[in-house]
C-alpha cells in the first residue's frame, strides 16, 4: 500500500502550502514508509484577483484545478481548507479526511486600533466575505466597508499601506503562518459566526479509492467532522453557496452537538439567528433542521436580497 507516492495537489498560497506540509507530515507519522510529495497549483480563484469572489461564482473556484488534477492522475487528494469547500461536491469526489480543527474565530487586525468597538465613525474595514460584511454592519453601520482580496501577505501588507483601518481575517490562518501576534482581538462564537467549516481542514479525493481511505483514516477527527458537517449541511439547506451572507458554529456537548447559525444581509446588516441541539450521530440532519427554521422564519427574504 505504501510503496506507491501519494501526490497532494495544493494551491500555492503560502496558507495553502503550509495545510499541505501539515497533511504530509501527518502522513508520514502515521505511514513511516509512505513517500509524500506537493504537487502546487495555480487556480482561477488565486489568479483573479480585481473582483469578489461572489462576482465570479464563489469558492469552488479554489478547488476546480485540482480536481482536474486528481482525475487525469497528476495527484492523488488535494487539500483544501474546509471553509472553501462547497456543500455539494463535484460527482466522483468525496471527503477522505477531515483534521482536528484550529480556532474558528475571526480575527480583528488593526495597526492603531484594539478592537471593533474602538473603530472610530466612518473608519475603513477591510473583507470581501458577505458572512462578515453582514455581521459588521449589524454592529457598526457607521463603517466604510472595502473589498478586500488576495492571499493572507498581500491583505496584510494592504493594511499597512493605510489602505485600510483595519481588516477582518480567520484566526486560524495567521496562527499557522506564525502571524498570531497581528491579531489584536478575536470576534468568537456565538455572538460573531464564523463560516461553515472555517479553520479545519480537509482531503478531497476521488470517491471509491479505497487506498487512499486507509491511508487517510489516522488523520480524520470525528468530532470536527460532525461539528463541521452540521455547519455545511445548514449552509446547504440555505441554497449551498459559499457566497451566501451564512455563518455557522457548532460545539459537541456531552450529549448533544449545538449549532448556531445566521443568516444575513451584507447591504443592510439585519441579522436572523437560531440555535438548535442534536444527536451527534446525525449532524447533516441538525443542519437542515436549523436551515428550515431560519427558512420557516423568513431568512429567503434575506438570502434573495
Amino acid at each position: 500500500m505504501s510503496s506507491m507516492p501519494l501526490r497532494i495537489a495544493t494551491r500555492k498560497s503560502a496558507l495553502a502550502l503550509w495545510q499541505a506540509e501539515h497533511v504530509a507530515a501527518r502522513l508520514r507519522l502515521a505511514h513511516p514508509a509512505l513517500s509524500v510529495e506537493l504537487v502546487p497549483m495555480s487556480t482561477r480563484g488565486d489568479d483573479i484577483q480585481d473582483r469578489p469572489l461572489a462576482a465570479l461564482g464563489g469558492k469552488g473556484l479554489f478547488l476546480k484545478e485540482l480536481e482536474i488534477a486528481m482525475l487525469d492522475g497528476r495527484a492523488d487528494i488535494a487539500v483544501h481548507s474546509l471553509k472553501d469547500v462547497p456543500a455539494d461536491l463535484e460527482p466522483g469526489f468525496s471527503l477522505a479526511a477531515v483534521l482536528p480543527r484550529a480556532d474558528s474565530a475571526d480575527a480583528f487586525v488593526s495597526n492603531a486600533h484594539a478592537e471593533l468597538a474602538s473603530l472610530p465613525p466612518g473608519a475603513r474595514v477591510g473583507t470581501s466575505s458577505l458572512r462578515r460584511q453582514a455581521q459588521l454592519r449589524a454592529l457598526r453601520p457607521d463603517l466604510q466597508l472595502l473589498d478586500l482580496r488576495g492571499n493572507l501577505q498581500t491583505r496584510l501588507a494592504k493594511l499597512d499601506a493605510g489602505h485600510y483601518d483595519a481588516i477582518i481575517l480567520a484566526a486560524a490562518g495567521l496562527e499557522r503562518l506564525g502571524l498570531a501576534a497581528r491579531i489584536r482581538s478575536l470576534l468568537v462564537a456565538p455572538d460573531w459566526l464564523p463560516a461553515p467549516g472555517q479553520a479545519a481542514i480537509a482531503v478531497e479525493a476521488r470517491r471509491g479509492d479505497a487506498r487512499i481511505a486507509e491511508l487517510m483514516a489516522p488523520l480524520h477527527d470525528d468530532e470536527t467532522a460532525a461539528c463541521t458537517a452540521a455547519e455545511r449541511a445548514f449552509n446547504a439547506g440555505l441554497g449551498g453557496s459559499c457566497t451566501l451572507p451564512v455563518a455557522a458554529h457548532a460545539v459537541l456537548g456531552e450529549r448533544e452537538l449545538y449549532l448556531h447559525g445566521l443568516v444575513g444581509n451584507a447591504s443592510t446588516g439585519e441579522l436572523m439567528r437560531a440555535v438548535q441541539s442534536g444527536a451527534p450521530e446525525e449532524p447533516e440532519a441538525l443542519g437542515q433542521a436549523l436551515a428550515a427554521q431560519l427558512l420557516l422564519a423568513g431568512a429567503d427574504r434575506l438570502l434573495s436580497a
